[in-house]
């Protein structure tokens, strides 16, 4: 074993794919890019992390609704151009191409590029002040089945990135919770 930066830690407890995080706010609605997630209870509820600097942290403080996109690796280089600018200077669903749905729920539009997205409300933001943590609870979930890339993209650190492999299918195995198959 070798000594490990500290600060590169993290890169080894990646929390999920990259996601988008939708919002609408004042009739304007904006995209941003999210790695700093994890799912913390089945509802589901997730927690996210949206810096205070980021145009989109005044959006959801004052709407308490999002969406949670998640983007296939064909729309990786899009992913990472929409996390370095910001939703005060441009409108990135003209700049990237993307194309804006109405969502079930929520006010934040869903995106027709990703591959599944969960429309959620800011449940507790307790945390939000020491920590620009937001607990979100979904509210309703979409899936586009139809989508041929369906490998999902996992940020590492310094814009380095993995993309999904092989899946394993150890559901015989889930013994202790087998009505979760």
């Amino acid at each position: 074993m070798q000594t490990l930066d500290l600060s590169k830690a993290f890169q080894w407890l990646e929390p999920g794919p990259v996601v988008l995080l939708t919002t609408a706010d004042r009739g304007r609605a904006n995209v941003m890019t999210l790695s700093w997630h994890m799912v913390v209870d089945f509802v589901p509820q997730i927690a996210c992390v949206v810096s205070a600097g980021d145009y989109s942290f005044a959006a959801l403080r004052r709407s308490g609704e999002c969406v949670i996109a998640v983007p296939g690796v064909d729309l990786a280089e899009t992913v990472v151009d929409i996390g370095n600018c910001s939703g005060q200077d441009i409108d990135k669903f003209a700049r990237f191409g993307l194309t804006p749905l109405p969502a079930a729920e929520v006010g934040a539009p869903l995106i027709a590029e990703c591959l599944a997205q969960i429309e959620c409300r800011v449940i507790d933001d307790r945390l939000v002040e020491p920590y620009n943590l937001f607990i979100l609870e979904g509210v309703h979930a979409w899936i586009d089945e139809a989508r041929s890339e369906r490998r999902t993209l996992h940020a590492v650190g310094n814009g380095t990135f993995r993309v999904d492999g092989e899946t394993l299918d150890l559901r015989a195995r889930m013994t202790k919770w087998p009505d979760m198959l």
